[in-house]
């Protein structure tokens, strides 16, 4: 096997690795948004929409499908606060949840 051929195994390991841990990191940050979101409705049931906002995040790809959940749940439950500022908490925790991955959390 060639010099080349090992680089792109290495890269292709990075890959797969880097894919799986954004994919970890969003699932982290979907449940701490769902608790978040949770709290500021005062659900009881914490846990059941902590499940329906994973649930969302497999509707389409990207993170519009667990926005969409969130802002809507929240504004239906008469909580003000805009899309961009659920946006920004979703930001926030997505670092959070990085940060906690890379420090071992």
């Amino acid at each position: 096997m060639s010099t080349f051929d090992d680089r792109e195994k290495g890269f292709e390991k990075k890959f797969a690795h880097d894919a799986e841990q954004d994919f970890k990191a969003a699932a982290r940050r979907n449940r701490m948004l769902a608790e978040w979101a949770a709290g500021l409705m005062g659900l009881e049931s914490v846990e059941e929409y902590v499940r329906a906002v994973v649930k969302a995040d497999f509707e389409q790809p990207g993170d519009d499908d667990v926005l969409r959940k969130v802002f809507g749940d929240l504004k239906g439950s008469g909580v003000t606060v805009s899309e961009g500022e659920v946006r920004m908490k979703m930001d926030e925790l997505l670092a959070q949840a990085r940060d906690q991955m890379k420090n071992g959390g």
